[in-house]
């Protein structure tokens, strides 16, 4: 363990190469009631966006908008979004809103869509061309994932400039995993940067350093930086890939930070049985303890994320390790945080009582 430690605590300098490659992804519709082109998009058209969620205090400083784009490197056995996991369009089925009316049914131009069908909808033969969701009363149905031009976004962005002057907040960039589409994120950034306001990007990690700092990093005030599990193994095996770059990453970020002046905070989820044992954590507090890393925070687990694969129709990756359905105690994470604490390293924001 220590011997992995002490690889990143001081990494080669070279670049440690681009991570694994993002499938492309397929333009959405234009709106709710139109059916999806099938065209490949430019930078300025975008990935998908899952959703844009003003007044959040769990994402930065201050009152936020975040924006979460779809598409992400890892496959983490716990994602707590599961529905910003692949960067295609998807179609989400929420059973306890459904009312029976069968509009959908009648609206389905494949016949994809049965009452009696469990899940209502034949996956198969659905072209995600979202007549059902447009159709649906109730809302029970919804295509996950819309196609937004950068000028869109930041329209949606900036319009809450008054609550981040007011509160000390500002525009973060989530999913999914932003920096699978850095152009597009860096030209958010920069326009909404230049407007005053306050950026950060939630990230796993997982990118090309050369271009994160050549494309984003000059825009963004603040990078918080997810370390999940750090032997590589187990990142591996619970991830989907290994943390080699990851940890690189992170280690070359610390140093820039101190030239550049932007904000690094290193967060790690607490998933019980996999990342939240004392090994795991005691191993990541001694790689910051290395770096001279002062301050991490720490994500109590959320165990919301198992309806939403059941409305996509999806399963998850594949883990002999039981996951919760129930949210992680208190005292569970206080006993965590002591961990990092013994290192010198202050948690920020403990679960709430």
């Amino acid at each position: 363990m220590l011997d992995t430690i002490a690889r990143w605590i001081h990494p080669q300098k070279a670049d440690a190469g681009p991570p694994r490659a993002c499938a492309t992804t397929p333009a959405a519709s234009e709106s709710r009631r139109t059916r999806p082109t099938r065209s490949g998009m430019d930078v300025m058209s975008g990935p998908l966006v899952v959703d844009i969620k003003g007044n959040s205090l769990d994402d930065g400083p201050g009152i936020r908008t975040v924006v979460f784009l779809k598409g992400c490197p890892l496959e983490c056995v716990w994602c707590h979004n599961p529905e910003t996991r692949s960067p295609k369009l998807e179609l989400s089925f929420t059973a306890p809103d459904c009312v029976g009316c069968a509009s959908c049914v009648a609206a389905c131009p494949e016949s994809a869509i049965a009452l009696d069908r469990p899940g209502r909808i034949d996956r198969a033969n659905c072209t995600l061309c979202g007549d059902c969701a447009a159709a649906c009363p109730a809302r029970a149905l919804n295509l996950v994932g819309r196609s937004m031009t950068v000028e869109a976004v930041v329209a949606a962005v900036v319009k809450d400039k008054p609550f981040f002057d007011t509160s000390g907040g500002g525009l973060t960039l989530s999913g999914g995993e932003p920096t699978q589409h850095m152009a597009f994120a860096s030209a958010i950034l920069r326009t909404v940067r230049e407007q005053g306001v306050h950026t950060l990007v939630e990230t796993c990690g997982l990118f090309s350093l050369d271009r994160f700092r050549a494309e984003m990093l000059p825009w963004l005030d603040a990078v918080y930086f997810d370390l999940k599990l750090i032997e590589p193994g187990a990142h591996r095996r619970f991830c989907g890939v290994s943390n080699e770059v990851i940890l690189t990453n992170f280690a070359r970020l610390h140093a820039l930070s101190g030239e550049m002046g932007f904000e690094l905070l290193p967060r790690t989820p607490l998933v019980p049985g996999i990342t939240a044992v004392p090994e795991n954590l005691d191993g990541i507090a001694t790689y910051l303890e290395g770096l001279g890393v002062n301050e991490a925070r720490l994500l109590p687990y959320n165990p919301t994320w198992h309806d939403k694969v059941a409305r996509l129709g999806a399963t998850t990756p594949a883990s002999d390790t039981a996951l919760p359905a129930t949210w992680m105690p208190a005292a569970e994470v206080e006993a965590c945080a002591d961990i990092f604490e013994r290192h010198g390293i202050n948690v920020r924001e403990r679960a709430r009582a």
